[in-house]
This record gives structure tokens, C-alpha cells and sequence, in this order.
């Protein structure tokens, strides 16, 4: 509340590319009424993009994650010429001293729609790092083409920071709503429901990956690592998730999964409807709290909300070593790095066997979600930046080469050539 009154009266409006599916509107639904409880007045808009813009936008999505090509002109016209139609269809209808703009989807608004007076964020929740855009000179040029209009830029961690754009970098990690529907307690009696309505067996042991049908993802990694765990003893696997308006890519890798599974009637494919919001996030709490473990091998993650969510209801989690897991899984203390299928299908066997392990696991991992990832914490990072940029304590003119962290857990020390804040 403190930090709150440093910036009351200012008027925030946040905008991404959808209302459901992803982690970005999962946080949105919880900070911007927050936001406003505090007394801060908050809008949130999502723009709106026909099938080829998302199919553009995502591959720009793709591109910037690691995956070889090129951004075409036929992609990049399809973006510039939905942004400009945003434009004339003024999207920012009032004067918000405030914009703040998530991932490469909106990212070029500020070109069209900046005032003076404004304030621009961009907020990149995705896994980017300086060896893609080294090695993409033209991605590079596009994307900082937009990036010139922003004040200053917020990163999900300390590797996805590009160095050589001339403003302000801050450093803020996604968070999780404790109270939220997907993350409150539940009765036994209602995940029993859930887990009754798929037909799903909560005698049988459960490993669970919950998430986007999405190729980062790794899921055919955790269906290889349940196939030799299931070898050596009985257990089910739930693979549960949404399909997003704004990753067109959903229902192909969805089709592929079950074509991968559907000789196997204990693996349990899910296709999560998005219309009613709340049974959603429902039934997702109650397929994490049934799980003995969760899987989330992804090959790449910008930072992985469902690792929070399942730590925070004390499961152990098993994920890669990549983009921000590991500011996450503490390898061997709060889950394990997922290695090989034979390797960790010895590790998944090993929880399994040893319930007391995993709940020690479990209780560590709630303990470090509660220490660092949760939304009221994260909020206050969010206003001291807000304050910081429009107050003109910080700017372009004198911190283009600022990192700025308020958690000093961050690991800054590889990075040279800049000034850091704690």
C-alpha cells in the first residue's frame, strides 16, 4: 500500500493479445483487480487480429525462442498491417498515463499510439536469449524497430536481458494469485469430482503435465519418461491444457498427442474448455493437487507458472534446465532437472516409491514459492517501476544501460558493463 500511494492517480492500461489460455492473462486476472482495490485505476484490453496475424505472431514467437528461418515480408506485413488497424479502430480510447504491453504480439502499438506524456512498458515473458538475436540480424532489426518507442523494458529473468537497446531493464518474475480459483485449497471431495467427470482412477498413481499443447513444451518427453515408468510398476498420466486465441499451433500438436496416445488407456489427454473460466482453473487445481509429481520438460520456457502452481501445492516438479526453471526447481531439493527418458523415469519411479521424499520436496517448493513468486511481492516490483519511470528518477537520457532488480536472489554477476540496482 505504501508503494501503491506513490503512484496514485496515475491511470494504467495493460494490453496483450488474449483474454484466455497462457500465463499472461492468467496474472492480468488477478493484478489488474488488485491494482484497483489499491486504488490504483487499471484497464485491460487485448487487441484483437485475424487468424494470419496470430499464425504471424506466433512464428515471430517462435523465431525469437530459437527456431531457424526468417520472419518474412508476407508475416511482417500481416503484423504492421493489424497493428495499423488497431490503430484506426483507436484502441486507447482516453488518455492513460501508463501502457503497459505484453510480449511481441502488441509490441509495435507504441510506433502508432504513443503520446507525450506517456509512459510505454514492454513486458517479454518470453525464453530470448543474446546467442538467437546474434545470430538474426534482421529478427534483431525488427524487433527493435518497435522497441525504440518504449520507455524502459521488463524481463521475466536476468538471461533474456538484450543488452545493447538504449533504455531502462528491469527485472521482474511472473507471479501467482494464492487465492485465485486455480490455486486455492480444494476438498477432497471436490478434486474426487474432477477427477470422477474424466474417469480418472485417484487410486492409481498420477503424474500430471498441465499446460499449453504447445512444441516447447516437451510433452513428448514426459510421454516417453511415463511409458518406461509404467513398465516397472501401475500409474496414470494426465496431459491437460487450453488451446489460446493467440497460438494457432495448439490443435495440431493436440492432434499429434493423441495419435501418440490413444493406445494407451491410461493416458489421459485433456482438452480443457475455456469457456467458463473459473471450472477451468477449477478443474486444473484439482488435476495438480491429485498428482503425486508434475512434469514440465519444456525445450524452452520463458518461466513456467504451472512449476509455481504446482509447488506451491507442494508437489515436487520435474523440469528441464532451461530459460527460468531453474530460478524455480532447486535440483534435488525442490524437484529434479529432467535428463533422459531411461534417467528420469528412474527419478519419477523413486518419488512414486518414496511419498515421504516427495512431501518433503513438496513442502520446500510451497516454502519457495511463498518467498518469491507470489502476486502481492511481485505487484509492488511492478509500482516501484511504474514510479521509477514516470517520476524520471530513471530514463533513457541517463540509465541506458541500467539492469534494475528488486530481488536480490537474482544472479547478476555474469553480467558485465552495466549498473545494477538491488
Amino acid at each position: 500500500q505504501k508503494v501503491a500511494q506513490r503512484v496514485t492517480g496515475l491511470k494504467i492500461l495493460t494490453l496483450n493479445a488474449t483474454a484466455q489460455g497462457g500465463g499472461v492473462a492468467e496474472m492480468l486476472y488477478s493484478a489488474v483487480p488488485f491494482l484497483n482495490m489499491m486504488g490504483i485505476e487499471t484497464e485491460w484490453k487485448v487487441i484483437r487480429g485475424t487468424k494470419e496475424y496470430f499464425e504471424a505472431t506466433k512464428e515471430l514467437h517462435n523465431l525469437l525462442q530459437g527456431k531457424a528461418g526468417s520472419f518474412g515480408p508476407e508475416r511482417r506485413q500481416t503484423y504492421i498491417d493489424t497493428l495499423e488497424e488497431c490503430a484506426r479502430q483507436n484502441i486507447i480510447d482516453y488518455r492513460p498515463d501508463v501502457i503497459d504491453v505484453h510480449d511481441p504480439q502488441p509490441l509495435g502499438l507504441a510506433c502508432y499510439l504513443k503520446r507525450p506524456g506517456e509512459t510505454w512498458l514492454w513486458r517479454c515473458h518470453i525464453d530470448i536469449d543474446r546467442e538467437t538475436i546474434e545470430g538474426n540480424p534482421d529478427l534483431w532489426n525488427f524487433l527493435t524497430r518497435w522497441a525504440e518507442y518504449y520507455d524502459a523494458v521488463i524481463f521475466s529473468a536476468a538471461q533474456y536481458i538484450i543488452p545493447w537497446w538504449p533504455l531502462p531493464k528491469f527485472i521482474i518474475p511472473p507471479f501467482i494469485d494464492p487465492l485465485s480459483e486455480k490455486n486455492r485449497e480444494l476438498s477432497q471431495d471436490e478434486i474426487d469430482k474432477v477427477l470422477t467427470k474424466y474417469n480418472i482412477d485417484p487410486k492409481v498413481p498420477i503424474i500430471a503435465q498441465i499446460g499449453r499443447f504447445d512444441p516447447w513444451k516437451g510433452i513428448d518427453r514426459t510421454i516417453a519418461t511415463y511409458r518406461r515408468v509404467r513398465k516397472e510398476m501401475k500409474c496414470q498420466l494426465i496431459l491437460a491444457g487450453g488451446l489460446a486465441t493467440d497460438d494457432p499451433e495448439g490443435e495440431r500438436i493436440l492432434s499429434r498427442v493423441y495419435e501418440d496416445t490413444e493406445d494407451d488407456e491410461d493416458i489421459h489427454v485433456l482438452k480443457l474448455s475455456l469457456d467458463d473460466r473459473l471450472e477451468n482453473q477449477r478443474e486444473v487445481n484439482a488435476f495438480q493437487r491429485a498428482a503425486r509429481l508434475i512434469m514440465q520438460p519444456s525445450t524452452r520456457e520463458g518461466f513456467g507458472l504451472v512449476i509455481t502452481e504446482a509447488l506451491w501445492k507442494s508437489k515436487p516438479v520435474i523440469g528441464a534446465d532451461v530459460g527460468a526453471i531453474p530460478l524455480q526447481i532447486r535440483d534435488g531439493d525442490t524437484g529434479y532437472f529432467y535428463q533422459t527418458p531411461r534417467k528420469t523415469a528412474k527419478k519419477v519411479i523413486y518419488l512414486l516409491e518414496k511419498p515421504k521424499v516427495a512431501e518433503a520436496m513438496g513442502r520446500r517448493g510451497r516454502e519457495y514459492v511463498k518467498q518469491r513468486f507470489l502476486l502481492p511481492d511481485r505487484i509492488a516490483d511492478y509500482l516501484m517501476t511504474i514510479n521509477m519511470i514516470a517520476s524520471g528518477a530513471v530514463n533513457r537520457k541517463v540509465c541506458t544501460e541500467c539492469i534494475i532488480s528488486f530481488s536480490p536472489w537474482f544472479d547478476l554477476k555474469k553480467r558485465k558493463r552495466v549498473r545494477l540496482y538491488f
